[in-house]
């Protein structure tokens, strides 16, 4: 059933970014984490529309991500331990965790580097499929509301509209840049309506329902991959921790806050799959058993991993 597959992708992404706290909080990883909690629905909604052979590109919020494309959570909890056995081999970390078998192209730790990224990819993949016949590959470029502020998103709209390439840019609209409200930073609120100034079919969608955003992603790939062009998904979803595991979440108002984690993506997918007699309790409570055992499988893997080798390998010229 392709409903509990959304499910378990997002309960496996949750309870790995739960798990990423604790280790954090313990030492166990280093500098700057930031987790997706709250936002599930946006990977998971997006990610399993496409194929394997489709591209990903990330943020600094990349862990949800990598998951849901594929990579395993043996090999991003070693990444983030600074662990050989990382998907990165420990010189990624938590923003920059990549992996070429699964057409990961990586987070990136400053806002809008992955946008020029995902561009070329998806000219690749067009080019590729026009001069060889190459099966065409779609890239989903995901990036938050901060990010539409800044010129890569501008420069990349006009290309991708008309080069007509095949891609998906996603825009989860968590209503904050860190500690800028989002209502506060821009000129025209509505994210979705600044790609219509280049001709792009864009719309908006509740980023906290799943069953949602993978109708409009459907949509979104199938026109990608049939060479009309991309797609501008403007995902209205809300980060249920702060910013990183560094920020002690103080400017957003408890009420806002409490409004958004009533409406938690995973609850109501829940809910909606009981009352519609697709599944019981039971089954629901041995995937989050299952999930548990993969999420402990990938700590004890971490933990005794050997520690990256050659940092400095690819740092200084020779």
């Amino acid at each position: 059933m392709w409903q509990l597959k959304l499910y378990r992708d997002m309960v496996l992404g949750r309870k790995f970014e739960d798990q990423c706290a604790q280790m954090y909080y313990r030492g166990k990883m280093f500098g700057f984490v930031h987790l997706y909690n709250g936002q599930e629905a946006v990977s998971t909604g997006v990610i399993q529309a496409l194929a394997e052979h489709d591209y990903v590109c990330s943020t600094y919020r990349d862990h949800v991500h990598a998951l849901s494309k594929g990579v395993s959570p043996k090999e991003v909890m070693a990444e983030l331990f600074g662990k050989q056995t990382g998907c990165s081999k420990g010189r990624g970390g938590s923003m920059h965790l990549f992996s070429a078998p699964h057409r990961f192209l990586g987070g990136f730790a400053f806002i809008g580097e992955g946008i020029p990224i995902a561009l070329g990819a998806a000219f690749s993949s067009l080019y590729q499929h026009n001069l060889w016949g190459v099966p065409m590959s779609v890239t989903a470029c995901f990036f938050g509301d901060g990010t539409s502020n800044n010129g890569q998103f501008y420069e990349c709209l006009n290309m991708a509209v008309l080069w007509k390439l095949p891609m998906i840019f996603v825009v989860e609209n968590n209503q904050w840049a860190i500690g800028m409200a989002h209502h506060r930073s821009t000129s025209e609120v509505e994210i979705y309506e600044k790609a219509k100034m280049f001709g792009m079919p864009a719309l908006e969608v509740d980023g906290m329902d799943v069953l949602a955003v993978h109708e409009v992603a459907k949509e979104a790939v199938e026109r990608a991959r049939s060479a009309k062009g991309p797609t501008l998904i403007e995902a209205l979803t809300y980060r249920f921790r702060g910013h990183s595991l560094a920020d002690p979440d103080e400017l957003r108002a408890k009420q806002q806050k409490a409004i958004w984690m009533a409406r938690d993506p995973i609850t109501q997918l829940s809910s909606w799959l009981i009352e519609q007699e697709l599944v019981t309790q039971e089954q629901l409570d041995k995937i989050h058993r299952e999930i548990d055992i993969i999420i402990s499988d990938a700590v004890q893997f971490a933990l005794s991993s050997e520690e990256a080798k050659d940092l400095y390998q690819y740092v200084y010229a020779s």
